[in-house]
């Protein structure tokens, strides 16, 4: 994996990145950041493009590995230099002892890889193929969510292209059962690509033809007026919750732009929320994590209206960038980020050591010591 000579004990991490979803671009940005801060003396870290997973060398797709960030994140010799590790037999020297899973979107945050990870008998960072897949589909997690007695915003399927136009005709004359304003998304993307919120009836034809280029099932979903925020949660099935951030983005609008732009959104840790509703939005947090079956981390973002609480969805492999969310709320509790990426490493190989990989691991520590401030004490 390497041409680094191996120091005894230190443990082989494959960083998984790029890919081929529409995310990306971000995606490598964030492996940029968790290569960054590994621990040389303890890891043998290596960067994989996921889009030479399977591939002969130098064979990846040239619009995948040649874009202007691709080559300011990492070259694409150095991205494609560990992919035949993933793919060696056990014992071989290049096979990773653990995967990083930086990627987001399809192909990387939706189960598939870990679906191979799993075949392959690798352990990996964050949740299994179940929960990854379920809280990428949208509509799935919303479904599950109301089961749980989770509080989600009212919401209702489009399947296919083809159907836009019936639906169209009922929104017209008033008797969808969603009303103005509203969310249109695609059923499984992420970083609001594909999103329009709608305010005027003529902006749902365009909003419909932006999300069906991404997706065949598109989501529209009431839109609710509130203050928003994230709860970004560390741990297995008994995770910390970390501090609330509220998002305010410029022109109230949290898009790609403003998420990965620096100083485009203010982010303010803790969340300016009345103590009640902070402990409510923990708690749902919690919920979202279990019943969709998370380990490792995730990120529930919510929406707080008044007394009421409401959960948008979970994202299960959130960004590492310099803008990202998860690195903000460790900071917030005291976890430096190499601690961070340090603890995820730690959480993927306890689910191996119990067995638990595709399933539900135990506590990483005793329900009395669970404060996430005892990370950021280490040394």
């Amino acid at each position: 994996m390497s041409n680094v000579p191996e120091k005894q004990g230190r443990i082989k991490v494959a960083i998984l990145m790029g890919g081929r979803s529409t995310e990306r671009e971000v995606s490598l940005m964030t492996g940029k950041q968790v290569l960054e801060a590994l621990d040389a003396e303890r890891y043998l870290p290596v960067a994989v493009d996921a889009a030479s997973v399977g591939r002969l060398p130098g064979t990846a797709p040239p619009s995948l590995i040649d874009s202007p960030l691709a080559q300011g994140a990492l070259t694409p010799e150095r991205l494609s230099a560990g992919a035949a590790g993933i793919m060696a037999p056990e014992g071989d020297p290049g096979r990773p002892d653990v995967c990083f899973i930086a990627l987001h979107g399809r192909y990387g945050e939706d189960g598939t890889v870990q679906g191979l990870l799993d075949l392959l008998g690798i352990p990996y960072t964050g949740s299994g193929v179940l929960a990854s897949a379920l809280a990428m589909n949208k509509v799935m997690s919303k479904k599950l969510f109301r089961a749980e007695g989770i509080p989600t915003p009212d919401f209702c399927v489009i399947e296919g292209s083809e159907s836009a136009p019936a639906f169209l005709k009922e929104w017209k004359a008033g008797s969808s059962p969603i009303s103005m304003p509203c969310v249109v998304k695609p059923n499984e993307q992420g970083s609001t690509i594909g999103l329009t919120i709608v305010r005027r009836p003529e902006e749902m034809p365009a909003a419909l033809d932006l999300a069906f280029k991404y997706d065949r099932t598109v989501l529209i979903e009431q839109f609710v007026e509130g203050i928003e925020i994230t709860a970004a949660l560390l741990g297995n099935r008994d995770p910390d919750v970390l501090p609330l951030i509220e998002i305010v983005p410029e022109g109230g609008f949290y898009d790609y732009e403003r998420k990965y732009t620096p100083g485009a959104t203010e982010e303010i840790v803790p969340a300016r929320i009345p103590a009640a509703q902070a402990a409510i939005a923990c708690d749902l947090a919690i919920r979202c994590h279990r019943a969709l079956g998370c380990r490792g981390m995730s990120r529930v973002d919510m929406i707080v209206a008044g007394e009421q609480v409401w959960v948008l969805e979970v994202n299960t492999i959130p960004g590492m960038t310099p803008t990202s969310l998860l690195p903000r709320a460790a900071a917030a509790a005291g976890i430096s980020f190499p601690e961070l990426v340090d603890h995820l490493i730690e959480l993927a190989l306890e689910g191996e050591a119990s067995g638990a990989r595709g399933r539900r691991p135990g506590p990483l520590r005793p329900a009395h010591d669970r404060s996430p401030l005892t990370l950021g004490a280490r040394g």
